[in-house]
């Protein structure tokens, strides 16, 4: 009779089952009532506290042993994986301790990335550029090349050509884009008439940074093409960078001295917005990515993207919008861009 009455009041939603619930109310009568709650997980606390720590004070890290620093911002937003890890140890070690700690390293990611999650893209602009690293040793190039200009771009600017590839890429964008000039092992090319087109020394020895005057519709824009040397990491060296680095300066330096009060920056600079060493460019030029993107717009490796190191910076116009484009026979992600001049 009473598990009558009791199905007939539920039935009515008159009463609830004394069941529901039970097993939130076990949980949090067993944290409760547990006296070890706040001296378990300390270890993991620590650890917790030193994560934030080192995101927040990441400019701090020396780079001086093996450019440990540098090393750490390129994949700085990384270390936010390592919040839901200990927020599993520490749930399973009942620790309120260490649930506390946590949320320093939570804050601090989401305080330097959360902005990067959400998509920030407009409409308008008034010139669309791409960028992409086309790999030396790609088997595709035309079929690179076609796939790039499919973004609708009305400049297209492309890193590590061979002289052997050059022709398969001129013969597929030839179409689209009248004026094109190759430096080196880097290229333009535009829908716009192209002027003072040159080399840019970034101390190597050799081309791979060029600059070129665009005259577009809105009017002039200085559009620089980079390819930065590469980095390692090596075991005997940690993060071999110095010779990045120097060319980064260089570069900072000729975008400075650029008389052209629009400029626009295409190229695999070989590391992060985050990465210290890049200030010379950095410091002086929007990313794209940064103010009117839709998420990290990581683009390397192409396989599994890690880190964004192709890059679009901009100086004297606006972003619009920016993201990555489908993947081609290289081991980089196209990406481009639109601006407001």
């Amino acid at each position: 009779m009473r598990q009558q009455a009791y199905m007939a009041e539920t039935e009515n939603g008159s009463a609830e089952d004394p069941r529901s619930g039970s097993r939130f109310r076990a949980l949090r009568d067993r944290w409760r009532d547990d006296p070890g709650i706040w001296r378990r997980g300390v270890v993991l606390a620590g650890l917790a506290v030193l994560l934030g720590l080192v995101m927040v004070l990441h400019a701090q890290i020396p780079n001086k042993i093996g450019n440990l620093g540098s090393l750490t911002e390129t994949f700085l937003p990384w270390l936010g994986l390592f919040v839901p890890v200990l927020l599993v140890l520490a749930l399973v070690r009942r620790s309120a301790t260490a649930l506390i700690a946590l949320l320093v390293p939570a804050i601090v990611w989401l305080n330097l990335f959360g902005g990067l999650v959400t998509d920030k893209s407009g409409d308008g602009g008034s010139l669309t550029v791409a960028t992409h690293n086309v790999n030396a040793e790609n088997t595709d190039p035309e079929g690179t090349a076609r796939q790039v200009a499919a973004s609708g771009a009305d400049v297209v600017a492309l890193e590590e050509l061979t002289a052997d590839a050059v022709p398969a890429y001129e013969k597929a964008l030839a179409p689209q884009y009248p004026h094109h000039s190759v430096q080196g092992t880097v290229g333009l090319w535009s829908k716009y008439p192209m002027s003072d087109t040159r080399p840019v020394d970034i101390q190597l020895g050799w081309v791979r940074a060029m600059r070129s005057t665009v005259a577009t519709p809105a009017g002039d824009v200085a559009v620089f093409v980079a390819h930065l040397p590469s980095v390692r990491v090596k075991m005997n060296a940690g993060f071999t960078a110095s010779q990045r680095d120097t060319s980064a300066d260089a570069l900072g330096e000729a975008i400075a001295r650029d008389q052209v009060g629009r400029t626009v920056l295409l190229g695999d600079l070989n590391g992060t917005m985050n990465d210290r060493s890049l200030n010379a460019v950095s410091s002086q030029m929007r990313s794209t990515q940064g103010a009117a993107g839709d998420g990290f717009g990581f683009s390397w490796p192409a396989s599994f993207p890690m880190a964004r190191i192709d890059q679009i910076l901009v100086k004297g116009v606006e972003p619009v919008s920016s993201w990555t484009l489908p993947r081609t026979a290289s081991d980089h992600l196209p990406i481009a861009a639109r601006v407001k001049l």
